[in-house]
């Protein structure tokens, strides 16, 4: 790749082969690791808290003004009100983590006014770095990414993740699989969001959606898939998905085709419809 990398970009990607070198070390003795449950299947470790503490050291000594917003940490570390703010996921995937199964990721996303505009995705056990910078394109190490030419649901791989969490809507989240797997070529859940993104900027997905996601879960993975020619947005296709706990992401054809399936389920309208049966 010829092109010179944004300073900010370079500082995320030393942050993010940082925490993924400790998060690769602990991968090699996992009989040893500390587990604790913040909620029924909802996992951290002592290695998602070091690879946490490792990622923020390292932005905040680059960039001492700038906001936190972590998964483990929240916003307890760097400045209240900056316009820069750096959105952290430092292992997504803690479930696979746990058990060996290599499909988890580091996270950092940076936001500038509410707008993210540098980001780094990194597959440890592959060692396969995902990033991009607004308006400069997506890269999976050094290869340019593209979103896939596909134009027929029929034929479109969707990748998804499961509700796992104490008072998810399951049944809701099934009726919304059912419309999807009855319309597509096949349907697939990994376990990491920031990473099936990642595949939907690669064309290796053609689609994506899921529900209860958080910010730190698509801040980087969303401008991935833009940066390659791909569409993020709510399952109502606008583009306030950060905070909406719902997102859905493709190339551009099944995107739309996605949307379609998915506006009569959004959180937003049954939100609105609940109120209204009240």
């Amino acid at each position: 790749m010829s092109q010179a990398l944004h300073p900010m970009l370079n500082t995320a990607i030393k942050a993010a082969r940082t925490a993924g070198a400790i998060i690769n070390r602990a991968s090699l003795d996992l009989e040893r690791l500390q587990v604790n449950t913040k909620a029924p299947n909802d996992f951290v470790t002592e290695v998602d808290h070091a690879a946490e503490a490792a990622i923020i050291d390292t932005l905040l000594s680059a960039y001492p003004g700038h906001g936190i917003l972590a998964e483990e940490s929240g916003s307890a570390r760097g400045a209240r009100d900056s316009e820069y703010v750096w959105i952290i996921d430092p292992l997504d995937g803690t479930t696979n983590f746990i058990h060996g199964l290599p499909t988890y990721a580091v996270s950092i996303g940076l936001a500038f006014r509410h707008q993210i505009q540098q980001a780094v995705v990194y597959d440890p056990a592959r060692n396969d770095l995902f990033f991009a910078s607004k308006g400069r394109g997506a890269f999976l190490n050094d290869r340019r990414l593209r979103v896939s030419k596909r134009t027929r649901m029929a034929d479109a791989l969707i990748g998804t993740g499961f509700p796992f969490r104490k008072g998810d809507d399951l049944s809701h989240y099934l009726r919304v699989l059912e419309t999807v797997m009855k319309s597509c070529a096949g349907v697939r859940r990994p376990g990491a969001a920031a990473l099936d993104l990642c595949y939907v900027a690669a064309g290796w997905y053609d689609g994506f959606f899921e529900t209860g996601l958080s910010p730190w879960d698509v801040a980087a993975g969303s401008l991935i898939v833009t940066e390659a020619g791909g569409l993020v947005g709510n399952f109502t296709g606008e583009s306030d998905f950060l905070h909406q706990r719902e997102v859905v992401a493709g190339c551009p054809k099944i995107y739309g085709q996605l949307v379609q399936l998915l506006a009569p389920h959004t959180n937003v309208a049954r939100g609105a419809a609940d109120e209204t049966a009240a």
